[in-house]
């Protein structure tokens, strides 16, 4: 009788199961995983749970970029009006205004006091204050020269009449 002997092979806790039941993805960039390469990776330490096959392969595929939350009030643009306001003034102390709005005029040839204008300029902003105060101070000193002008010319006029009437 003849007894055949096979040679002795080291044991595994490989189980033999085909590639297709092991749990991977079937992407077809990922490489595939066969029964013997599942087996070597099987044979490291079984104490870190993530150094599993299943895990290994699979965690690539597995992390995704997460997306930022919504904001919610900051995402929306506000939609923004815009109005142009322009004051005009003269020597005389005249002052004008017109507001516009795109192409169309909302108001046009708008008569506003001096005084206004500088309240205006002083609750907008300083910077805006100190240049119109300057151009209604020197429209003032205008004013006031000319009315002591024509205060002088009255006086003339008066000194006449009285003259007339002697």
């Amino acid at each position: 009788m003849t007894v055949d002997t096979f040679a002795a092979e080291a044991q595994t806790d490989a189980v033999d199961t085909p590639a297709e039941a092991i749990d991977t993805p079937t992407d077809a960039t990922a490489p595939a995983v066969t029964a013997p390469d599942a087996a070597a990776e099987d044979t490291s330490s079984t104490d870190d749970p993530a150094s599993t096959p299943a895990e290994a392969t699979s965690a690539p595929v597995a992390e995704k970029p997460k997306k930022a939350p919504a904001k919610k009030a900051a995402a929306k643009k506000t939609k923004t009006l815009e109005l142009t306001l322009t004051v005009t003034g003269t020597a005389d102390g005249e002052w004008k205004a017109e507001l516009k709005q795109g192409n169309s005029y909302i108001a046009k040839n708008l008569l506003v006091a001096a005084a206004a204008v500088s309240r205006a300029a002083k609750e907008l902003h300083e910077d805006l204050s100190g240049p119109i105060d300057e151009v209604i101070d020197a429209a003032r000193e205008q004013q006031a020269a000319k009315v002591a002008a024509l205060e002088a010319e009255l006086e003339a006029a008066k000194r006449a009449l009285a003259e007339l009437d002697d």
